[in-house]
């Protein structure tokens, strides 16, 4: 069943059969990882990590503070992520954890078998279609197999340096750049999974809405809230990029603002109506390898735009800054 613009009702969304991750995985986020692979030491800090912790180690952090859900414990999550699972016909369902924290947000963990971590904050702020849009973005991130890295980061980040001697010898600070690079631009392929498991356009956009500006939908609006995020990205000039460099330099997630724009073009560029029209790649099927060199240049239309405001506002700058020193000279002294 369909609404009147042709999107699936909730009762009878699209089963994706077989989808491969490559259907949402942003331009971006290929490029960021190949790059992140290439940075000094990074594989050497997987590896010790990998091998402080273990899989064991990780689950059993969650499995002694946390509430697994199921049949019997948070029956609703449950179906929804059973629910998801069928949507993105994909067979090895992760386990779902809810832990109690009021911030709202959720992880895709673990090493070898990853499973999904959903604030009691998510929890209590979103309605059953954002809680789907939120549970098929971590699912997005588990089969693309985003877990690994996403495991390292948060480690990093929660942990702090100084207290992993294990990494002494590696050069960490280049890594922990390169890694938060490469998680933001993963939240972009996740978010338009999330859209694929729900097929809910308007609960995909006003869960950014809600992880923005709280819950209460009677004091915001939707098409405002897309308006924001376009005025946000058209402001410029040398400061404004400056502050947005520093402002999303040490964050793990972009700015809600604009992961809504990012995937409200998605949609509209029909990608979206395409796969759900059956329009996707298979997992299993032969795809043509892709080099670095092939990702940086899909890339390109991710990163151009916002380069080539970078380097026009420099530009200007500096033609004002040597205009203004110029004529500094010329002015007459005063007696």
């Amino acid at each position: 069943m369909t609404d009147a613009t042709g999107t699936p009702e909730s009762s009878g969304r699209v089963v994706l059969s077989q989808i491969a991750p490559d259907a949402w995985e942003h331009a971006a986020d290929r490029a960021a990882l190949n790059a992140l692979r290439q940075v000094p030491g990074f594989d050497e800090a997987v590896k010790r990590i990998f091998g402080f912790f273990g899989e064991r180690g990780i689950r059993l952090l969650f499995q002694a503070n946390a509430v697994r859900c199921g049949p019997n414990q948070f029956p609703k999550l449950h179906n929804i992520l059973v629910e998801s699972c069928a949507t993105m016909d994909w067979p090895d369902q992760p386990e779902l954890y809810v832990t109690q924290t009021p911030l709202v947000n959720a992880g895709a963990v673990g090493f070898e078998h990853p499973f999904i971590v959903l604030n009691s904050g998510a929890v209590s702020l979103l309605d059953d279609q954002e809680l789907r849009v939120i549970i098929g973005h971590e699912l997005g991130h588990v089969m693309s197999g985003h877990a690994l890295y996403r495991t390292i980061t948060i480690l990093l980040l929660e942990l702090g340096f100084q207290n992993l001697p294990f990494l002494a010898g590696i050069a960490l600070l280049p890594i922990k750049l390169a890694l938060l690079e490469w998680y933001r631009k993963s939240e972009l392929s996740a978010d338009r999974a999330g859209l694929l498991v729900s097929q809910d356009r308007t609960a995909s956009l006003r869960m950014f809405l809600k992880l923005a500006g709280g819950g209460n939908m009677d004091q915001m609006n939707l098409d405002t809230f897309l308006e924001q995020a376009r005025e946000y990205e058209q402001s410029g000039g040398p400061l404004d990029v400056i502050y947005k460099i520093l402002n999303t330099l040490g964050a793990s997630h972009p700015f809600n603002t604009l992961r809504a724009a990012e995937l409200d073009r998605w949609i509209d560029g029909g990608t979206y109506g395409r796969i759900l029209g059956g329009e996707y790649p298979r997992r299993g099927e032969v795809h043509e390898d892709r080099g670095y060199s092939d990702d940086v240049a899909d890339a390109a239309s991710h990163y151009a735009k916002e380069a080539r405001e970078v380097a026009a506002d420099v530009v200007d700058a500096a033609k004002r800054a040597a205009s203004a020193f110029a004529n500094a000279f010329k002015e007459p002294r005063q007696k």
